[in-house]
C-alpha cells in the first residue's frame, strides 16, 4: 500500500512540474521528455530482468544442489542461535536461513549478481511459511532491511570507477564506505526490532554484533596496512576466491551424497527463468515511476531547496552536491550510479562532493528496487512497515555517510 502512494505520488508529482513549466516557463520540450523517459525506463526494466534471466537460473541451480547436498541445512543449524532471535517466527533449523546467509554473504563481498538470486530463493522460502500470501511477514521484512541497509565490506564497483575517472587513490573511501554501511545496518537492525519487539539484549545478540564490530574492526586494520594496488588485488581476489569456492562446495557436498548434480542444476536453473519473467511488471512500474520524477526536473528542485535551507540556518553545504546519489540510491541502482559518476565528472574524483557520493553509493541499498523485485516475486501487496524500516536504515546510513566524509576528508 505504501509502495501504492509512493509510486502515484511520483507520477502525479512529475506531472504537476512538467505542466507548471509547460504553463509559466513555456517550455514545449517537458513533456515529449517525460513521455521519452517512460520508454526508456520500460526498455531498461525488461533489459534488467532479461540480464537476470542467466544469472539467476545459475545461482538458483547452485542452490538447488546445496539444497540436496545438505549444505543448505548445515548452514542453518550453524546461524540457528543468532536466527531465532533476530527472526524469531522461522521455525529452528529451516533451510531458508541458510538461503537467507548466502545471500547476505554475497551482499557483503559486493557480488550483486550473486546476492538477487538468493535473496529471491530466500524470499520464496519465506513464502511457504507466510499464512497470508499477499501480506509480508515480520521475518520478510527483517530480511527485507538487511538487504537494503547494504552491509558491504568489498565495494570493488566503486573502486573501479573512482579509477577510471583518474582518482589518485582510488581506494581511499574503502573505510568510509565500510563504517557508514556498517551504521546503516545495526541502524536497520534496531530499527526494525523496535517495530517487531525483538529484544536484542541478549546475550547471543550481543556477542554476534559486538563480533560483528570486531570484524569490521579487523578488516579495517589490515586493509589499512595495504597501499591502493594491494587492496585491489586482495579485495578482488578474496571475492572471487570464495565465490568459486562456495560453488565447488556445492557440488562436492552434492557427490558426497551422491545426487545427480547436474539434474539438481537444472531443476533450480529452470526457476531462475520463470522468476525473471515474473518480475517484470514490477520492475516496469517503479522505474517508469523513478525516470519520470527526475524528467520532470523534480529531483533538482528537491536539492536545490535542502541547499538554500542548509545555508540558511548556517550549515556546510559542501556535501550537497553529493545529495542526488543518496537520494536516487533508494530508487534505483543504476540511477544512483549514474549520479555518483556524474558528481565524480563534474566536481572531481578526489573532491570532497566527488568522494561523499562514492559513500552515499556503498552505504545503502536500493531500497524500492529490493522491495518492488523481491516482494513481487512472490505477490505481496500490503508491505506493512518494510518501507519506513528500510528508509530509516538509509538515513542512518546518509547521516553516517556524511559525518565520515567531513572527518576523513
Amino acid at each position: 500500500m505504501v509502495l501504492n502512494y509512493i509510486w502515484i505520488g511520483f507520477i502525479i508529482i512529475a506531472f504537476v512540474i512538467a505542466l507548471a513549466k509547460l504553463i509559466f516557463l513555456g517550455d514545449v520540450t517537458v513533456f515529449p521528455a517525460l513521455i521519452d523517459s517512460t520508454f526508456a525506463s520500460s526498455k531498461t526494466a525488461f533489459e534488467i530482468s532479461l540480464g537476470l534471466t542467466g544469472v539467476l537460473s545459475l545461482w538458483l541451480g547452485i542452490m538447488k544442489i546445496g539444497e540436496r547436498g545438505g549444505v543448505v541445512n548445515v548452514l542453518a543449524r550453524a546461524l540457528s542461535p543468532v536466527f531465532t532471535r533476530l527472526f524469531p517466527d522461522i521455525p529452528k533449523g529451516h533451510p531458508v536461513t541458510g538461503a537467507i546467509f548466502m545471500n547476505i554473504a554475497a551482499n557483503m563481498l559486493g557480488l550483486d549478481n550473486a546476492a538477487t538470486p538468493l535473496g529471491l530463493k530466500a524470499m520464496e522460502q519465506l513464502q511457504t511459511l507466510n499464512p497470508n500470501k499477499e501480506t509480508a511477514t515480520n521475518p520478510m521484512i527483517m530480511f527485507l532491511v538487511l538487504n537494503t541497509s547494504g552491509l558491504t565490506l568489498i565495494p570493488i564497483s566503486i573502486m573501479v570507477y573512482r579509477a577510471q575517472l583518474g582518482a589518485a587513490q582510488p581506494t581511499d573511501v574503502f573505510i568510509p564506505i565500510l563504517l557508514a554501511t556498517f551504521f546503516s545496518t545495526v541502524a536497520g537492525i534496531i530499527i526494525t526490532s523496535i517495530y517487531q519487539r525483538i529484544n536484542l539484549l541478549n546475550r547471543t545478540m550481543l556477542l554476534t554484533l559486538g563480533g560483528m564490530a570486531l570484524v569490521v574492526g579487523a578488516i579495517i586494520w589490515g586493509f589499512g596496512q595495504l597501499d591502493k594496488d594491494q587492496m585491489n588485488i586482495v579485495s578482488t581476489s578474496v571475492a572471487n576466491i570464495l565465490l568459486m569456492t562456495i560453488i565447488v562446495a556445492f557440488v562436492l557436498a552434492g557427490m558426497k551424497h551422491h545426487i545427480n548434480v547436474y539434474d539438481a542444476f537444472v531443476e533450480g536453473a529452470k526457476e531462475g527463468f520463470t522468476t525473471a519473467v515474473r518480475i517484470i511488471p514490477y520492475l516496469v512500474a517503479i522505474l517508469v515511476a523513478i525516470g519520470l520524477f527526475r524528467a520532470s526536473g523534480a529531483m533538482d528542485m528537491l536539492i536545490n531547496g535542502v541547499a538554500t535551507l542548509v545555508k540558511a540556518l548556517g550549515g556546510n553545504s559542501d556535501f550537497v552536491g553529493a545529495l542526488p546519489t543518496a537520494l536516487m540510491k533508494p530508487l534505483s541502482g543504476s540511477g544512483a550510479r549514474g549520479m555518483m559518476v556524474d558528481a565524480m565528472t563534474t566536481y572531481g574524483a578526489d573532491s570532497f562532493v566527488g568522494r561523499l557520493s562514492c559513500i552515499f553509493q556503498g552505504s545503502t541499498d536500493t531500497t524500492f528496487y529490493i522491495l518492488a523485485v523481491y516482494f513481487g516475486s512472490v505477490g505481496i501487496r500490503n508491505m506493512r512497515h518494510a518501507v519506513p524500516c528500510g528508509l530509516l536504515a538509509d538515513f542512518a546510513g546518509v547521516i553516517a555517510a556524511i559525518g565520515i566524509a567531513y572527518l576523513f576528508f
